[in-house]
């Protein structure tokens, strides 16, 4: 996997369906429980998303799979989803302990419900909004700029 520019907090990159609602939900819900900024985020269907899919060697039409990428290794599912409560404020990372359960059962469920998020929870023609505060959090164009450098492009 090739090298990705980011700064000294970054430590993963979350790959998200843009258009689905649950999704969204799941995003805001890392965003207020990361308190030490672990996470930036890009949806699967952006050019950042496409790019990194494509580093990770996964499909670039896959929008059923949760994606995280740390360290230059790639989680998906249920994998994925385990290893950010782990890093979550608060008692979260209790959750990981699921990780004893094996991965075939914890990826049924995970199918399960990504197969039919869209008519549980609703689906969106476009992908989420950052606030002005969370905009630092998510990956433009496949490019992690330092906050600094990004406050000094809005001036």
């Amino acid at each position: 996997m090739k090298e990705i520019a980011t700064d000294d907090r970054q430590s993963a990159i979350l790959l998200i369906d843009g258009q689905c609602l649950l999704c969204s939900a799941i995003t805001r819900f890392v965003v207020q429980r990361d308190r030490n900024k672990r996470f930036r985020f890009a949806s699967l269907q952006s050019k950042a998303g496409k790019r990194y899919l494509l580093e990770s060697q996964l499909p670039v039409d896959d929008f059923y799979t949760f994606v995280m990428i740390k360290d230059g290794r790639t989680y998906t599912k249920s994998n994925a989803a385990l290893r950010v409560f782990r890093q979550l404020n608060g008692l979260w990372p209790l959750l990981y302990l699921l990780i004893l359960t094996p991965a075939a059962i914890r990826d049924r469920v995970y199918d399960g419900i990504a197969v039919h998020r869209y008519r549980w929870f609703g689906k969106s023609d476009t992908c989420l909004l950052p606030t002005a505060e969370e905009r630092d959090r998510f990956v433009k164009d496949g490019i992690l700029a330092p906050e600094k450098e990004e406050a000094q492009d809005e001036k």
